[in-house]
């Protein structure tokens, strides 16, 4: 994901535009230029021209970038590698690109020739490949094996088919392959260039001494006899999917395989540089070989499309719940978010300058919107204030009779219910969280969104979401984190901005006064905000992996801090 904020226009970039073939994106002609994307920057909707035989280099300088809806379109004539990443930290998104029209040997400056995409030795990012088709590239697709020295390299249906030495070259202990293929039909890989021993043209290369993870996957080898080459002492867990061809090394650990693949396009991957660059996807899942889908597989299973198209003034939280089934899904260029997600039916997410979209079956029957996004359904605006309450869901926290003393946190906005003032009920509500205690009375909120942690100090209570009675230990930490992290604006007439990771686990808090912005995100272990001229503040536990900060505000990191 992107910060909101960041650089979208293609001028950033230095790139050199020419005539757009759609409303929907802009097209490029290579002429040997370095287009940089740094640090919170977005590369989105570019149709790159190789036609005139020029190249064209993306590189990726800066964390928490994404480069997303990019077609590279023509037989590739250059030396090198289209994409190359040598970002020092932070997470990079690399989503919906087309590299399939492949390359040739000319001109080569490397061993095998021109590559795909690489992850250079001096990077140590954590980049996630989604929807990306890479084929015909004499060198490696994914060459990413220097993640065995730092960061990491994670891809998620994609698709390789002929590319030179490997389609996928891994390393680090964090590597992982989901839900994708790569496979070889022809021996001589790609147009205008020779075959290799074989050794080369496996799918997937695994760096010695490395560990990773491979999840419904597919491969074949074809022409050549290894699937997967595990080098040195490198091993795999490979769970689902199956394999065609033999694994060299005997590090392979297999659950569920079988020997029959799949080799057709991941679902929601492109099969054009226009489908990448216009964010069409193949939501059919259909094949490059020229075959057309069944007929049925023309109409979505679930007939409407809701979409959630962010702003980037600020993020967006939203929730909704359908009569019927809710899946997400690609369509209108969006993503399938790790911040998105489906529980009990209530889909929910988080948009900035992007979209997020699901389908389903039946009426909309509640619609929650914190932020100023906006909500598409089958292509009409609609007002969430007609769907269901504002803060749709009631909690209740009822005494016992002993003093008892609670933390609530929610991923969206708390309020308190009832007629009397939050301060006579000794309750600090303060954006998504509530500090309170009760003895032998209940205390009633409402709120949108997921309730993410309730979090007793002393004492006892019994919690009811909904009506119905919850387990406060599955939600969230039992115990409160111990450390504290500060990052004060001070008297700063300029915004500062920040980011950081945690090894372990990290919640938004008002300690020292702080503020709780709906606008700082917390994505799993990753943590981007503003500060202005007041405290942002955060408990957390383990340690700190990464921290970059963007302005004059100072940081204060409090170990133990609840004993002090």
């Amino acid at each position: 994901m992107k910060l909101a904020g960041a650089t979208t226009a293609a001028t950033a970039f230095g790139a050199t535009a020419g005539a757009a073939n759609s409303d929907d994106y802009e097209t490029i002609t290579a002429n040997g230029q370095v287009i940089r994307i740094g640090q919170g920057e977005s590369f989105e909707n570019k149709l790159i021209d190789l036609t005139n035989g020029n190249s064209v280099v993306l590189l990726v300088e800066g964390g928490n970038s994404v480069i997303r809806n990019v077609g590279f379109e023509g037989l590739h004539r250059g030396d090198g590698f289209m994409i190359s990443i040598t970002a020092p930290s932070g997470d990079v998104l690399i989503e919906n690109v087309y590299l399939g029209d492949g390359s040739t040997k000319e001109g080569e400056s490397f061993v095998h020739g021109p590559g795909a995409v690489f992850y250079h030795r001096d990077a140590s990012c954590d980049v996630t490949f989604r929807h990306c088709n890479v084929q015909g590239w004499p060198n490696n697709g994914f060459y990413c094996s220097n993640t065995a020295s730092g960061g990491s390299a994670r891809f998620e249906h994609c698709y390789g088919k002929n590319n030179g030495v490997s389609t996928y070259r891994v390393a680090g202990g964090n590597d992982a392959i989901v839900d994708s293929v790569a496979y070889n039909d022809n021996t001589d890989y790609g147009p205008g260039w020779g075959g290799y021993t074989e050794d080369s043209g496996r799918p997937v290369w695994v760096w010695p001494g490395s560990t990773v993870s491979i999840e419904d996957s597919h491969f074949a080898s074809g022409g050549y006899p290894h699937a997967i080459i595990l080098r040195g002492n490198a091993t795999a867990q490979m769970s689902g999917g199956a394999i065609s061809g033999s694994v060299q090394g005997g590090g392979l650990n297999r659950s569920n395989v079988s020997s029959s693949p799949d080799l057709s396009v991941p679902e929601g991957t492109p099969t054009s540089a226009v489908d990448a660059a216009s964010g069409e996807t193949s939501e059919t899942g259909d094949g490059v070989n020229g075959n057309d889908a069944d007929e049925d597989d023309d109409e979505p299973a679930l007939e409407n499309l809701l979409l959630v198209e962010g702003d980037d003034s600020d993020v967006t939280r939203y929730e909704f719940e359908a009569e019927g089934d809710v899946e997400p899904s690609t369509a209108e260029g969006a993503t399938i978010d790790a911040a998105a997600g489906i529980e009990d039916g209530v889909a929910y997410g988080v948009v900035a300058d992007w979209k997020d979209a699901f389908r389903f079956d039946g009426d909309l029957l509640t619609l929650t919107v914190d932020g100023p996004g906006t909500v598409f359904v089958n292509g009409e605006e609609v007002d969430p204030s007609e769907y269901g309450e504002d803060l749709p869901h009631v909690l209740e926290i009822e005494g016992r009779g002993a003093p008892t003393s609670y933390e609530i946190t929610v991923d969206g906005t708390i309020e308190f219910d009832g007629d009397e003032d939050p301060d006579d009920q000794a309750t600090t509500v303060s954006g998504s969280t509530v500090q309170s205690s009760v003895t032998d009375s209940t205390q009633t909120f409402r709120f949108s969104g997921a309730l993410t942690d309730v979090t007793f100090t002393d004492g006892e209570a019994a919690v009811f979401l909904d009506g119905e009675e919850i387990d406060p230990s599955e939600y969230g930490e039992t115990e409160l984190l111990p450390h504290a992290l500060v990052i004060d604006g001070g008297d700063s007439d300029e915004p500062s901005t920040y980011s950081f990771r945690i090894d372990g686990t990290v919640v938004k808090s008002d300690y020292q006064s702080a503020t709780i912005d709906d606008d700082d995100i917390i994505d799993d272990r990753f943590v981007r905000g503003v500060v202005d001229d007041e405290l942002d503040a955060y408990w957390f536990e383990g340690p700190i992996d990464d921290f970059t900060l963007c302005g004059t505000a100072t940081v204060d990191v409090q170990y133990n801090a609840r004993n002090q």
